[in-house]
């Protein structure tokens, strides 16, 4: 779905709201006061705050597609495809880390009445484009013919998470200094380090 310029700045001011303060404790009254707009201009676009939340998740999940769709009809390997899509996806939860908190917390609590089919069906299409790269690289005899696709996006995201929210043991257990060397770890070496995780699942 295609949004304005005011609908995107409400969709983000909503984000860093609901992160902070919870999707209950966050009203549509401040909502209206932190992205500078009436309320009824919220309503107008969005109709309720559940509406809202599921619009954000929309965007943000088919801004992925978008790069998916351009990395398939790259003029390159899929092994290098598989790398940067790995590098797409570490990149993605890195600056997203709050919105997968919020998406993971509502998911698993469903508190409210909301409507996560569309999200479903983004993530479905979203795997098909991982699973025509996989193919692409079982056609040319790079990949394994029992590669499992469902996987890779699974693996990624639990194991970052599995760092990212453990933070200060990690930052223990890896020697590094301060929040600034875990956060350059995440984004150099753990990104290698899971790109090799997939390629060893994909590779012959």
């Amino acid at each position: 779905m295609n949004y304005n310029s005011k609908q995107i700045d409400i969709l983000n001011v909503s984000l860093k709201l609901f992160a902070e303060k919870g999707f209950d404790g966050t009203s549509i009254r401040d909502i209206a006061k932190a992205a500078d707009i009436n309320v009824a201009m919220v309503s107008y676009y969005f109709g309720s705050k559940e509406n809202l939340l599921e619009a954000i998740i929309i965007y943000r999940v088919s801004d992925f597609r978008m790069i998916l769709e351009n990395l398939q009809t790259e003029l390159i390997s899929p092994i290098e495809k598989i790398k940067k899509y790995v590098s797409f996806y570490v990149n993605m939860l890195f600056q997203n880390k709050d919105f997968y908190q919020l998406v993971h917390f509502e998911m698993v609590n469903q508190k409210r009445a909301c409507d996560f089919s569309a999200f479903s069906e983004i993530k479905k299409k979203n795997l098909k484009l991982l699973q025509n790269i996989i193919e692409e690289g079982q056609k040319d005899g790079e990949f394994k013919s029992n590669c499992n696709s469902l996987l890779i996006p699974a693996l990624v995201i639990g194991t970052f998470s599995q760092i990212y929210n453990n933070k200060k043991f990690y930052i223990e257990m890896l020697n590094l200094n301060d929040d600034k060397a875990f956060e350059n770890y995440m984004l150099n070496t753990f990104k290698e380090d899971i790109t090799n995780v997939v390629l060893g699942m994909l590779i012959k």
